[in-house]
């Protein structure tokens, strides 16, 4: 059974030629430390919390083999997206590491696929960018942080990228920063911000694609959800009352639960209960596998521990390894 992973992340080997040459990077500079060290940048100072950041190819593949994953779609490491950059500086770092992923990608023998990242602080260069990274590089879509600079992705001006992202049939993939959400700002203590902060994150996304009109507007549009969506799926009941209970607040003709099957999920989850709960409310044909490489050690593996739940049906369990992203990213 053939396996492909949504959720895999790379740093810019770009970046890693900066720092030994003791230069900045689009902005971020390095301190030196422990392990890799951190770099420093848009207010955030970002550490390297696995040494496979700086795998090579040829390593990278060889890890593959062993946790049983046939293809990895690569996405840049969400603190290096970005955003806080001015628009030009933005659209050169973007084409610079989406030049990148498709060389890398091209030199596989199809062993890897990728998303883009986008200068999306500008939407107009963002529209032309994801269109050169699926016509030109051959990538299947865009990784985008769950918000841009503290704007959500309601506004209208976004509209137009979602508009071009449904036409060009390119996949989303939603993943938050794991160093930059409000958990940050209301407890520092417990490692709450990466733990809840983050999959708090998705569900906002979630929330605020659905309620914002979006997916509505965007009837064809790929969306996918790092993480399980988070809490998201949990929640949509309370989603959907306020919806019913609160007229004033509703700006779609359907309550939200509607729209959550719109949406693809990893399986990014913490448990076999809570797989098995986003499986049975959103079905098989929207659950794909997903890692968070190299950020999240499994035991023995994301292809393992999904082929060991007793709760999944073999159907269900091809569907997650290899289907639906098959299909999805018209991998073959």
């Amino acid at each position: 059974m053939k396996t492909i992973d949504i959720h895999a992340h790379v740093v810019p080997e770009s970046l890693w030629k900066a720092i030994d040459a003791k230069k900045d990077w689009h902005g971020f500079r390095h301190e030196p430390g422990e392990g890799l060290g951190a770099m420093v940048g848009g207010g955030m100072r970002t550490g390297f919390t696995s040494p496979k950041v700086r795998y090579s190819v040829a390593e990278r593949l060889k890890d593959m083999d062993a946790q049983k994953v046939d293809v990895q779609v690569l996405s840049i490491h969400t603190p290096f997206v970005g955003y806080h950059l001015e628009a030009a500086q933005g659209l050169a770092m973007a084409r610079e590491v989406n030049d990148e992923i498709g060389a890398t990608v091209r030199g596989s023998a199809g062993r890897l696929a990728g998303l883009a990242t986008l200068p999306v602080q500008d939407v107009k260069s963002a529209i032309g960018e994801l269109e050169r990274a699926v016509t030109k590089l051959g990538l299947k879509g865009a990784s985008l942080d769950t918000q841009v600079n503290g704007e959500q992705w309601d506004e209208p001006k976004f509209l137009p990228f979602f508009k071009a992202a449904e036409q060009m049939k390119a996949v989303l993939f939603y993943h938050p920063q794991p160093q930059y959400n409000f958990l940050m700002q209301r407890i520092k203590r417990h490692g709450l911000s990466n733990s809840l902060g983050v999959i708090l994150d998705d569900a906002i996304v979630v929330g605020v694609l659905i309620c914002g009109g979006v997916l509505e507007k965007c009837p064809d549009l790929k969306v996918c959800i790092a993480h399980g969506g988070g809490p998201a799926c949990y929640a949509m009941g309370r989603l959907d009352r306020n919806w019913h209970d609160r007229p004033a607040t509703r700006s779609t003709p359907q309550p939200p639960g509607a729209y959550q099957k719109r949406f693809y999920y990893d399986t990014v989850v913490p448990s076999e209960e809570a797989l098995r709960f986003l499986l049975d409310r959103v079905g098989a044909d929207r659950v794909v596998l997903g890692s968070d490489w190299p950020f999240v050690l499994w035991h023995p593996s994301p292809v393992a521990w999904v082929q060991s739940l007793k709760s999944l049906t073999p159907e269900e369990k091809e569907k997650i390894l290899w289907k639906n992203l098959a299909a999805l990213l018209d991998i073959r």
